[in-house]
């Protein structure tokens, strides 16, 4: 039998269905049609479980260029620009651990190296970031280099 898991949106905790607290014991389970996550207790409608072969081919969620003209990725900020958050890509652990920092939409970000490795200054906070992880950052520019940029 595959090995069937489930993600937390909420807390990005992956677990089985069986150890959600619905399975142990809640009167309405029968009729609810929601799944509790063990972790954090946030309750969502299931998706559909992914199987360990999905998980290990799951391609990852990339910036479509194209698509969209006016976001980059943070690699292609200068050192002294400005810009503002405008989402994470990757897994939800990874966006977990870079909201502890203070990174996520919405947050007013500056960068202030870009080699050897990519320093962001967020608030009060100065992060320091492989390339690779800063490639996931999504970001709407803001200023470039002390003056703002030009708007069509």
């Amino acid at each position: 039998m595959a090995d069937r898991r489930l993600n937390c949106p909420f807390c990005g905790l992956e677990f089985a269905p069986a150890d959600t607290l619905c399975r142990h014991g809640c009167p309405l389970r029968p009729s609810c049609g929601l799944t509790r996550c063990p972790s954090c207790d946030y309750e969502f409608p299931p998706e559909r479980p992914t199987t360990w072969f999905e998980r290990l081919f799951a391609r990852p969620r990339v910036l479509d260029e194209a698509y969209c003209d006016h976001l980059a990725p943070a690699v292609r900020l200068a050192p002294g620009e400005r810009a503002r958050v405008a989402l994470l890509l990757g897994s939800p652990e990874r966006c977990n651990r870079l909201a502890v920092f203070g990174l996520v939409p919405g947050a007013a970000v500056r960068c202030l190296q870009s080699s050897p490795a990519y320093v962001f200054e967020i608030g009060e906070t100065e992060l320091a970031l492989d390339a690779e992880i800063a490639r996931l950052i999504v970001v709407e520019r803001t200023e470039v280099a002390g003056r703002a940029p030009a708007r069509p």
